[in-house]
């Protein structure tokens, strides 16, 4: 037997078992799943042991792909009814609290809307469980939702419950993901540890949708490829937007152009730009909003949308078209996820890599976006 494999066998094994509310359709889930670090005396890995989340499609999407691979139990409830002396301890919390109260679509009610308050489940959590890290995702329009006084707030309250946090605005279109989509994600280290958090540098790839989309092509027979009945007028009007313009900056006639005031930068029938990322795949919204093919005179099927977002073709989203849109546009790029967890582990594991600092910082009077570090190993 080599003396290399029986340093492998011999590696102590550390595995971080994570809980997890506002699951949604297990994004975030399966990027922790592929997530791996290792090093000359460790291997470390992250197990899911429970997630809630209240949307039933949700749930069955996560129990079937994620559940019985991770033995992970799933909680179908309104998080606010959960007791969580009931769940099993963990290492980690994982949550992605509902943005569309801080999103810059929609009408951004943010803290007073009905989902503004719901970070503080996260919060409570910490504080119940005192997780040795957590993991928390939000839209790049929490910073400034009620004049940026919400995600002073967030912060504050996540500090209070004991942790340093490290919030970064992640581009994930800078890493790989073919998909313009720009994210806050908080790393929170429990206090008394000795690790700190630092952002990855961008891998420095830009994948086109074209070749997310056609490279390999999707087989006709996958799992939430379903058409979209377009008609006839919609068809037309797609016949004179051209890839990357959308309803407002395409020239067309008079009788096609949408009567709708105030909506001349908005993504409304935009076809893609197949040699660049697309723009952010969205979960909601009524006609026009369904993400368009560059090319044919036709919205994105779900399973072009979910490859966009990288999923795999061979996870199966449950529900109807648009549940499955829903939980689409919803959910974070696995691929992105995995690349922040295993910074994660390679903090905690003490693996030099390069970092850069996107850190949103906060104070009385603006939110600054400060790039240090960019060249330095983190160590």
């Amino acid at each position: 037997m080599n003396q290399e494999y029986i340093s492998k066998i011999n590696k102590k094994h550390i595995v971080f078992k994570m809980g997890e509310i506002f699951s949604g359709p297990g994004g975030l889930a399966l990027g922790a799943s592929l997530a791996e670090a290792e090093s000359d005396n460790y291997n470390m890995r992250i197990q899911h042991v429970w997630a809630i989340d209240n949307d039933k499609d949700s749930c069955r999407t996560f129990e079937y792909n994620l559940s019985k691979r991770n033995e992970c139990k799933v909680i179908c409830r309104d998080i606010a009814k959960q007791d969580f002396s009931e769940l099993t301890p963990i290492d980690c919390l994982a949550f992605g609290f509902p943005c569309n109260d801080f999103s810059v679509v929609g009408e951004k009610k943010g803290i007073n809307g009905h989902y503004g308050p719901l970070y503080r489940n996260g919060v409570k959590a910490l504080e119940h469980f005192k997780p040795l890290w957590f993991i928390a995702e939000n839209v790049s329009g929490l910073r400034n939702s009620n004049d940026g006084q919400i995600y002073k707030q967030i912060l504050t309250e996540l500090r209070e419950a004991g942790y340093n946090v490290f919030p970064q605005l992640y581009k994930f279109e800078e890493y790989g993901i073919p998909q313009n989509r720009h994210r806050i994600i908080i790393i929170g280290i429990r206090r008394d540890l000795d690790f700190e958090f630092r952002c990855p540098v961008p891998n420095g790839v830009r994948k086109s949708a074209r070749e997310a989309i056609e490279t390999p092509p999707i087989d006709m027979h996958a799992s939430n490829h379903e058409l979209t009945l377009q008609s006839a007028q919609v068809i037309e009007r797609l016949r004179y937007i051209k890839p990357g313009e959308n309803a407002f900056t395409a020239e067309m006639p008079e009788e096609l152009r949408l009567k709708v005031k105030g909506a001349s930068i908005s993504q409304i029938y935009k076809r893609l730009n197949p040699d660049k990322p697309a723009y952010t795949i969205t979960g909601s919204g009524g006609g026009g909003t369904h993400v368009y093919h560059w090319a044919e005179n036709r919205a994105l099927t779900n399973r072009e949308r979910a490859r966009l977002q990288t999923f795999p073709d061979d996870f199966i989203f449950a529900g109807s078209k648009e549940s499955v849109r829903k939980q689409i546009g919803m959910a974070v790029p696995p691929i992105g996820a995995k690349i922040i967890f295993e910074s994660i582990l390679n903090a905690f594991i003490k693996n030099p890599y390069k970092w850069q600092n996107r850190l949103l910082i906060e104070n009385e009077e603006s939110l600054f976006n400060i790039e240090i570090g960019v060249n330095y190993v983190f160590a």
